[in-house]
């Protein structure tokens, strides 16, 4: 790059970055501050021109969700036994990995850090997490709302020392809290005794969760020297977690504030100007509308969770209606070139319910949590402001949770599994496999009994050995699950019209027939999609999905030919078909 175009370009960011932090700070002069976060992310060395609408990505982005220590082998670092399961049994499959919080941590598995800069040495070290990141794009959390209470930061504050004297928000009993929106029942303030008095630290999460200040200015550039560490290190997708919840305001819910979304447009401004082709996620468990709303003008999230696709097609397959799934994707806005859904449906948290909230009614809802309950799962709850809990999510394996429908177990557990991939494999934006999935586990009912946390029931911790046999005996369904998955991801991956931002429309063929159309970005390719979500046999007629004429057209999963355009297929529970007029896209 020019020393003219490094010149222009940090004029360019220079100017971006002062119009964020004076709608953040606009009682501030924050001339000082512009330079502090340039020289922070080094962009007075090098900043980057960035091309808006830009798609750093294409249908052969694949996601893994992981835990650095899903897998243990004796004796050996967690993060090294996780590079060579990936590297022996998903390397062709697997592109990208979303190692969950690798940081020294005090409770809520990973999410309460205690110090940002270091891997957790249980783990192993910067230098495990630099090798993964030399075959893998690695996505890391960036814990932005809250840290641990046994962090340095927060024994700072409560000592009334720097760094961190005051990096918390703090609020009194007297306020009014009641419009506070927040995910659990505990208290939302947590009192303290510190070298100045006592205080009141906010807790949206836990107790050993402390929220930040970020009106505090000198916690954005601690979160950018985060940052720069970061990238430094390799990592190349930031999850903003629990970003909603960020800026605060007594007397407000606390939730989506308009500061909060110029914080997204800050890092976002920051960082691809660092790193072009750095992607910024989204963490937003919240109703559809909102959760949207982070995609911005194409200027916040490049990626946003698809919250809401895990409960209602969780719905879906156990009810074996599809209607409230396609009332939600004609819903959708496709996303613009340069931002992507980020599709998943299952996680390491559980399977949220506020998402489905205006789409399912309180009845329907019900339902899905007495299925759930009926299949070994455990509820969690929230706290409403009138005093009232209200399920928040269901925990309990995506394997056990499609076991039967809402009239109970049935013979077509596997089969509706698969299909529920093959759905979100399909679906317009990026896929995202938890690693449980990929394995087909089921209830860690050990795990929760030890902990009493409801989470752990889908958080099982496999021996390496042990993982080994389950992957290579004939009678077991985790090396059935594992091979489907691997063969619908390489056909995934192969074609155009799977690119995340490609083309998608519903198609209407009955409550049973969950189905829509693929066309690529050329509109070379077409791919109709066809689901069908029930336990009973269904027919479908070609003519009503209208396959042009001159085409040959050939279903990719099972390799039958469709020459016969006026044809009736006859499609078996739970089965998957992927009709496309172009079947080489490599």
């Amino acid at each position: 790059m020019s020393s003219h175009s490094t010149a222009s370009n940090l004029d360019e960011i220079r100017f971006q970055v002062s119009n964020h932090l004076n709608f953040i700070y606009p009682e501030n002069d924050n001339s000082e501050l512009i330079e502090q976060l340039l020289h922070t992310l080094r962009l007075d060395e090098t900043c980057h021109d960035v091309q808006p609408h830009t798609n750093h990505w294409d249908q052969s982005d694949i996601t893994l969700i992981t835990y650095g220590d899903s897998i243990q082998k004796e004796g050996e670092k967690p993060l090294n036994t996780l590079r060579d399961f990936l590297n022996q049994n998903l390397k062709e499959q697997i592109n990208t990995v979303h190692i969950l919080p690798f940081f020294p941590w005090s409770s809520d598995d990973g999410f309460a850090v205690m110090d940002y800069s270091m891997v957790n040495e249980s783990l192993g070290d910067w230098s495990d997490i630099n090798d993964l990141a030399a075959h893998y794009k690695i996505m890391s959390d960036l814990v932005i709302n809250h840290c641990s209470g046994r962090s340095r930061w927060f024994q700072n504050f409560i000592n009334q020392q720097e760094p961190g004297k005051d990096f918390f928000f703090t609020a009194s009993p007297d306020d009014d809290l009641n419009q506070v929106v927040r995910p659990r029942t505990n208290a939302l303030l947590r009192e303290v005794e510190t070298d100045s008095g006592t205080q009141y630290v906010w807790c949206t999460f836990s107790h050993d969760q402390v929220d930040f200040n970020f009106a505090n200015p000198q916690v954005l550039i601690e979160f950018c020297r985060i940052i720069r560490l970061y990238l430094d290190q390799g990592i190349k997708i930031f999850r903003l977690d629990a970003i909603a919840f960020l800026w605060k305001e007594v007397g407000t819910s606390c939730l989506n504030l308009p500061q909060t979304h110029e914080v997204v447009r800050l890092l976002r401004s920051l960082i691809e100007r660092a790193v072009p082709d750095a992607i910024i996620i989204t963490e937003t468990n919240i109703p559809n509308r909102e959760n949207l709303s982070y995609f911005g003008n194409a200027n916040e999230a490049h990626w946003i969770y698809n919250f809401s696709l895990p409960p209602l097609l969780l719905n879906t397959l156990v009810t074996g209606d599809c209607k409230h799934l396609k009332t939600w994707m004609m819903s959708m806005p496709p996303a613009r070139n340069g931002t992507s859904f980020f599709n998943f449906i299952a996680s390491h948290d559980g399977i949220g319910l506020r998402p489905a909230e205006g789409i399912l009614d309180e009845g329907e809802i019900n339902t899905l949590v007495e299925c759930m309950t009926a299949f070994g799962g455990r509820i969690s709850w929230r706290a409403l402001d009138n005093g009232v809990n209200k399920p928040y999510e269901m925990n309990i394996s995506l394997y056990d949770a499609l076991k039967g429908t809402v009239d109970g177990p049935d013979e077509w557990q596997f089969e509706r599994f698969i299909c529920a991939h093959a759905i979100m494999l399909a679906l317009e934006g990026i896929p995202a496999f938890y690693i449980h999935s990929l394995l087909g586990t089921e209830n860690d009912y050990v795990r929760l009994e030890n902990t009493s946390h409801n989470r752990h029931i889908n958080r099982h911790q496999w021996d390496y050995e042990n993982l080994h046999h389950k992957l290579t005996d004939e009678n077991l369904h985790h090396q059935h699950v594992l091979k489907r998955l691997k063969q619908l991801i390489d056909i995934r991956s192969q074609q155009a019209a799977f690119h995340p931002n490609a083309t998608q429309y519903t198609l209407h063929l009955g409550n049973e027939i969950f189905a829509f159309w693929r066309q690529s970005m050329d509109r070379a390719q077409s791919i109709f999609v066809l689901n069908n979500i029930s336990n009973q046999t269904q027919s479908v007629q070609l003519s009503d999905i209208n396959l042009v004429g001159t085409d040959d057209w050939i279903d990719l999963i099972s390799g039958e030919h469709f020459n016969d355009h006026h044809k009736e297929i006859t499609m078996q529970p739970y089965q998957a078909v992927w009709i496309t007029n172009q079947p080489d896209q490599s």
